[in-house]
This record gives C-alpha cells, structure tokens and sequence, in this order.
C-alpha cells in the first residue's frame, strides 16, 4: 500500500485500516511463533504498513489543527 493511496482516505478510513492491519500483524507473529510462516518478509511488510498509515494519520491530524488554529486566528486563505 502506497501513502499516496493512503492520504486520499478519510480519517476513519485510515484508523479501520491500521486496526486491520494490527490484527494482521498480530496473525502473522502467531504463525511465526508456532513456525508456520513460510514468508518472513510479511511482518516486515505489515509493520512498514502500519507505520505508514500511522504517519498518515498524524499528518492528518497536523493539518486539521493547523486548519483551526488558523482560522481562529482570522487568517483567511
């Protein structure tokens, strides 16, 4: 998943994905443990994902408040 597919979903969008994600996560270390994962590269790519959409999310949040502040402000864009 690319991060300029992910800035174009909503912030809840974003929170449902990284909770998806999570349990996958969590999934992938539980076949690891019981040595079922054939393929290691996917908790690599599952925790990179999370952390994508983490990075989303706060730029999101970054510019919702900046939004505000500005607008309290009186500044007009």
């Amino acid at each position: 998943m690319k991060a300029a597919e992910l800035r174009e979903l909503s912030i809840q969008e974003l929170m449902e994905r990284e909770k998806e994600s999570r349990k996958a996560l969590f999934n992938l270390r539980f076949q690891m443990g019981a040595g079922q994962l054939s393929n290691h590269t996917a908790l690599k790519k599952a925790k990179r994902d999370i952390a994508r959409i983490k990075t989303v999310l706060n730029q999101k949040y970054a510019n919702k408040d900046k939004d505000k502040a500005g607008a309290e402000d009186g500044d007009t864009r």
